[in-house]
């Protein structure tokens, strides 16, 4: 009885908020948290918590699935907050609580294993592009489904530099090498944004605008090549049916 009431139970997903947008897109469009859920959709018992401001998110067997969002700091700060986010997201992977580390989050998941994380030597990638999916995520539980070539948004100065030793490659463009990977069963970071939409990538194009053009980049061109990317958005709603499905078959209590 106790296996069926679990069974039924909404899956307990936590979100670990590292950051926040830029205070005009917050006010407009609401803040990462609420892009996330929105992306998850129903079906979910989720609870975000604000690693950044020294909130807890307790024992990861607590959880069942874990999100970690994007966040204008930089992983090599080495703040302590990030910094013991990080050692928890190690003990989340060796208990294989399904989690999806998402721009900031893909990189302080690769970091935790011994990745390395630094600024991309070109500079910024910033806009809408395409993502090519590789033959090692064709039987990818969260990627697999999604076409070879899709669009996505990007918006990031660091980036995963070396992936850990034992991390499948998934993703990558001309731009970024390491756009996607997976670390054992069911641990994935992404370096797009699968929570933006179209409105929030042109919206952070023009606050950016300014710094593009210093970086000798076409703000307006960027901005004008901005389309929606559905392929990459999905994998949000599919994070939370592995979640739904995996409870099905090994309930948690």
């Amino acid at each position: 009885m106790g296996n069926n009431h679990e069974a039924s139970r909404k899956p307990r997903l936590a979100i670990l908020k590292t950051g926040s947008t830029y205070p005009s897109l917050k006010a407009r469009f609401g803040d990462f948290d609420h892009w996330f859920i929105r992306g998850l959709g129903p079906g979910l018992d989720i609870t975000v918590v604000n690693v950044a401001a020294g909130e807890s998110p307790g024992h990861p067997e607590q959880w069942d699935g874990i999100v970690v969002t994007g966040s204008p700091a930089m992983v090599t700060s080495r703040e302590e907050w990030s910094e013991l986010t990080a050692t928890w997201l190690a003990r989340a992977v060796d208990l294989q609580v399904p989690l999806l580390g998402v721009c900031y989050g893909h990189q302080l998941l690769a970091h935790a294993l011994g990745g390395e994380v630094g600024y991309h030597p070109k500079g910024r990638e910033s806009g809408t592009f395409t993502v090519d999916r590789l033959d090692a995520a064709q039987s990818d539980p969260l990627l697999g489904h999604i076409p070879r070539q899709f669009k996505a948004q990007l918006t990031h100065r660091q980036s995963v530099l070396k992936l850990p030793e034992q991390a499948v490659l998934l993703a990558c463009n001309s731009f970024e090498p390491h756009q996607a990977f997976r670390i054992g069963p069911n641990a994935w970071g992404v370096q797009f944004h699968p929570e933006f939409t179209d409105e929030v990538m042109t919206a952070y194009l023009e606050v950016q605008a300014p710094d593009l053009e210093q970086e000798h980049l076409d703000a307006r061109a960027l901005m004008s090549a901005v389309t929606p990317a559905p392929e990459a958005s999905g994998l949000l709603a599919r994070f939370a049916e592995l979640l739904r499905l995996q409870q099905l078959d090994q309930p948690r209590i």
